[in-house]
Formats: C-alpha cells, structure tokens, sequence
C-alpha cells in the first residue's frame, strides 16, 4: 500500500475522496475496504490497505476520519473479509473453508476496531464460509446478528451488496435475493445495474415502516462543507489532491 510508511496520507485521500464527492451532492461512498489481503484475491488485492491485519485496520481507520473531516459517513466492507478466496464474487460464489478462529483473529480486525471507533456501515460479502454457516454472509443471520450486531456491537447500517452479483445468485431471483438478505438483517438492499431488477424489487417487497432502520440510515446523509467551486478554490483541495496525483504517478 502506498500509504504503508505515511498513514496521514490515507487519511488525506479519504477526506479528498469524500470532500469531492459531497460537493457534487452525493451523500456517501461504500468505503473503506477492510478486508486483509492474503494474496488470493484478484479482486480485492490493491484494494485492500495491506496484507497485515494491524496496518490495514490502521489505514482504514485513518481514511475513515479523512471522509469524517469532509462530512461524510463510512462503510467498511466486505464483512467478515472478502480477502482469502480466488473467485471474485461479481461473477460466481465464492467458498472460504477456515474455521471461526483464524477469521477472528485476522480478518475481524479491522472491523472490530473501527466498529469501536464509530463505524456508521458495514457491508457483509457476497462468501460462503463453509464451515461456518451455509449461507454467504449477506444472507446470513448468524453473521450479521449473532457476530456484527451481538459480538461486535455494531449499531449503524448494514448495505447488502450487490444483488445483482452472481454471488448472490443462489438465493434465486432478484426478488427472493432481496428477501433473503433483509431477513437476515441487512437494513438497505442494492441492486445495481439493473433498473428493471430494481423495479421488479420494489414492487415484490414493499418498503415497510421501521424505525430503528430509520433512524440508522438517517446517519449516512453527508454533510457538505463547501460547494464545488469553493473545494476546488481551497488551498487544502489544491494541495492534497496534487499530492495524491504524485502519489498516483509515483506508484503506478
């Protein structure tokens, strides 16, 4: 990770990321990536922070209070770690076999620790951890209430991913994945890249009242410092997004 030696330039990119992002009105990004690198994952890989569960759970945390600084909340994901299987779960479901120990003592880290510090959202993966539970995490209550809600104490949104990946496939149509997820706790269901799968879940599940569910979405609404064009006439928009142009450049 290019932040590795300097860890207050994660949190320069996060406060960038999220200060441009909310200039342009939009409210929230589903980040930081929590999950531990093993050397697997083709699609995690330079997403994640680090291979080393300490210096990724520091560098999330640090891009965690950037995008705070700029207003806006964050979302770890992909809970409990999407970062020991080969498969990418955009295009089929991927299979974790260890045990409940070594996730905790690795890839529940960063969630841990962040969760601790605040964390607003987490996202659970789209991964079967075989001889855990059945169900991937995102259909799963024993991972979403037994471990993030109970064990970890999480209190904020929880964001299915999305269900339009193959790897929420098995849970049948759209329909029936959206179900699936929201009993098992998720609080919002996306469905991307498919406006008429989205159509088609809102009208098989009715939005219903709930609020607690409520009350924890309506801590992702951003809060924008300035508009677009006084960002961009900052010194500090100026400053930190040429450094991180450098750092582009520098490891490319």
């Amino acid at each position: 990770c290019c932040y590795a030696d300097e860890p207050e330039l994660a949190q320069s990119a996060g406060w960038l990321m999220a200060a441009e992002l909310l200039a342009v009105g939009v409210d929230f990004s589903f980040a930081p990536v929590l999950d531990v690198d093993c050397g697997i994952s083709a699609v995690i890989g330079n997403r994640s922070f680090s291979t080393d569960c300490d210096s990724a759970t520091a560098l999330a945390s640090a891009f965690r209070k950037g995008m705070n600084l700029a207003g806006m909340a964050a979302t770890g994901k992909h809970f409990p770690g999407h970062g020991a299987v080969a498969v990418d779960s955009h295009l089929a479901l991927p299979i974790d076999e260890r045990h409940l120990d070594s996730i905790r003592a690795k890839d529940l880290v960063p969630f841990k620790t962040l969760i601790n510090e605040g964390l607003e959202a987490v996202m659970p993966a789209h991964v079967v951890y075989k001889n855990i539970d059945p169900n991937p995490a995102g259909f799963s209550r024993f991972w979403i209430q037994d471990i993030l809600r109970k064990e970890l104490g999480f209190k904020g949104v929880v964001f299915s991913d999305d269900l339009s990946m193959e790897g929420a496939a098995f849970a049948g149509d759209h329909a029936d994945r959206a179900k699936a997820a929201q009993e098992a706790g998720c609080d919002m269901l996306l469905v991307c890249n498919n406006p008429t799968a989205a159509e088609y879940v809102l009208e098989a599940l009715p939005i219903t009242n709930n609020p607690k569910r409520e009350q924890r979405l309506l801590t992702m609404r951003g809060k924008p410092n300035l508009s677009r064009d006084q960002l961009i006439a900052s010194s500090k928009w100026q400053e930190t997004s040429t450094l991180i142009l450098e750092l582009t450049a520098r490891y490319a």
